[in-house]
């Protein structure tokens, strides 16, 4: 994969993140229908944001992204939305993960630079975790 830079009026970049995140005390509750509607949603903050989900596998229990955020806007911002966003309209719209949990997700997360290892060996690792 060659390497691709964007630019906003300022800057010209390239910055790519493998993010994890997991519901609260690491429930599966990412199941029948929550993690196709959880998808849709990551979508649509990314593209507000001007942020790019390169891959996205959602499992039972935890979240993998593969992101290339703008540096301006940071990805602790990107995170932030993209947790608290899923979380209300989630929580709307399957009422039975308010029974199962205070709140839908923790409040941290991993993240990680995309630099030492190719793109498309992390990709190819966050598609691969679904058969893990």
């Amino acid at each position: 994969m060659s390497q691709k830079y964007k630019s906003n009026n300022n800057v010209t970049y390239s910055c790519k993140y493998h993010v994890v995140w997991c519901p609260k005390y690491r429930r599966k509750v990412l199941i029948e229908g929550v993690d196709v509607r959880l998808k849709v949603i990551l979508q649509e903050v990314a593209t507000e944001f001007n942020c790019e989900i390169i891959e996205s596998e959602v499992m039972s229990d935890h979240v993998h992204l593969l992101l290339d955020v703008d540096p301006q806007f940071g990805i602790a911002k990107v995170v932030r939305y993209m947790k608290g966003r899923s979380s209300r309209f989630l929580r709307q719209e399957f009422p039975w993960l308010k029974s199962r949990l205070p709140t839908l997700w923790t409040n941290s997360y991993f993240v990680s630079t995309v630099g030492g290892a190719p793109i498309a060996v992390v990709k190819q690792y966050i598609e691969n975790q679904k058969h893990v």
